[in-house]
C-alpha cells in the first residue's frame, strides 16, 4: 500500500452552525453545532480516508481544545503522530444564513509554536519510512519559518517522496524556489508567485510552464474556482470543469480536491484522471453542509459525469 502522510501545522477545530438570518445587535438562534477536525494537512487526510485511502496525518495539539481534537480526528480513524504543544489548539466558526444561504466564515489567530515544537514535526516525517506521497497543506502559524515547507522539500528529496504543497504568500515561495513534485495554487497565488498583479485564465498553461521551467515542480493544478482546474506538465495540459450542483458549503472544497488527486497519483492513474479524480472530489465536498467534505458515494456518481462530458 503507498504511504500518503500530511503535515497541517496549524490543525483547529471547525465548528459549523446556522441561523435564520444574520441580524446585527441581536440574539440569533444558532442550530445545533457540530465540531470537526480542520486545517489543510487534517481535511487531506480525512478526505482519503472517505475514499477508502489511507493516509497519517502529522500536527501539533495542546490545551484542552487540542485533547478534543484528538478524539475527533481519533473517531474519523484517521492515523496520527501528535506533537504535543503548549499552547491551545485554535477554533474555527462556520454559520450558513439560511435567508440568502450565503456562509460566514470566521478564522480564530493561528496557535504560537515554538522551535522546538515545529522541528519535531519536521522530525515526524523524516522518521516515516517507505513515504511515497507528502502533503504539506495549510496556512503557517505564529513561530514557523515561511521556508518550512522549503524545508519539508528537502526531506522529501532525501526520502524520494513526491511533496504536494497547497499554501499561499511566502511559504509558497519559499517551497516552490526549492522545488517540489506539485504545486496547487489558485489564480491569486499563482499571481503572487510570479509577481504580477493578474493571471487571465487564457494565460494559465503559459504561466504554469514558465513555474516548471523554473523547476518549480514538475505538475502543477490551478484551480479556478465554478470553472474548475487545470492541470499542467512540460507535455501535459488538461483542464476539468465541474458539474453542476446545489452547492451547501465550500468548507475543505479546495481540501477534498488535494486529497483526491494524491490518492489518485498512488494509484498510478493518468494525470487526465488524476485531475478529473481531484474537481470530483473538490465537487462533492461543496454538496455536503459544514465540514462534512466529500462522500465517495458522491464522488463516483460526479466522476461518471465528468468522463463523460
Amino acid at each position: 500500500m503507498p504511504k500518503i502522510i500530511t503535515v497541517t501545522f496549524s490543525p483547529c477545530i471547525d465548528k459549523s452552525t446556522s441561523v435564520p438570518g444574520l441580524i446585527p445587535e441581536k440574539k440569533l438562534k444558532c442550530a445545533d453545532p457540530k465540531l470537526a477536525p480542520g486545517g489543510g494537512g487534517i481535511n487531506v487526510g480525512r478526505a482519503i480516508k472517505k475514499l477508502g485511502g489511507h493516509a497519517i496525518a502529522i500536527y501539533p495539539a495542546g490545551g484542552y481544545t487540542g485533547k478534543y481534537f484528538n478524539e475527533l480526528l481519533a473517531n474519523e480513524k484517521v492515523p496520527s503522530i501528535i506533537i504535543e504543544s503548549k499552547n491551545e489548539t485554535r477554533e474555527n466558526v462556520i454559520v450558513l444564513d439560511e435567508s440568502t444561504n450565503q456562509q460566514y466564515r470566521f478564522g480564530m489567530p493561528g496557535t504560537a509554536l515554538t522551535e522546538t515544537e515545529w522541528k519535531q514535526c519536521l522530525q515526524a516525517v523524516d522518521e516515516i519510512k517507505d513515504v511515497e506521497y507528502i502533503v504539506a497543506s495549510g496556512s503557517l502559524p505564529p513561530g514557523v519559518p515561511m521556508n518550512i515547507y522549503a524545508q519539508i522539500a528537502v526531506i522529501a528529496k532525501k526520502k524520494n517522496a513526491r511533496l504536494i504543497v497547497d499554501t499561499s504568500g511566502e511559504a509558497l515561495k519559499h517551497a516552490a524556489n526549492e522545488g517540489v513534485y506539485l504545486l496547487k495554487p489558485n489564480l491569486g497565488e499563482l499571481s503572487s508567485l510570479m509577481g504580477v498583479e493578474k493571471i487571465n485564465t487564457d494565460d494559465i498553461e503559459t504561466v504554469a510552464k514558465k513555474v516548471i521551467g523554473k523547476g518549480h515542480c514538475t505538475v502543477i493544478v490551478v484551480s479556478i474556482g465554478e470553472k474548475g482546474a487545470i492541470l499542467v506538465t512540460k507535455k501535459e495540459t488538461h483542464q476539468v470543469s465541474p458539474p453542476h450542483v446545489k452547492r451547501k458549503s465550500t468548507v475543505g472544497a479546495g481540501d477534498s480536491m488535494v486529497g483526491g488527486m494524491v490518492l489518485a497519483l498512488s494509484q498510478k492513474r493518468s494525470f487526465k484522471e488524476v485531475l478529473q479524480y481531484g474537481v470530483a472530489c473538490g465537487t462533492a465536498a461543496t454538496m455536503n453542509p459544514g465540514t462534512e467534505l466529500c462522500r465517495k458515494e458522491d464522488v463516483d456518481k460526479l466522476i461518471e459525469l465528468i468522463r463523460s462530458s
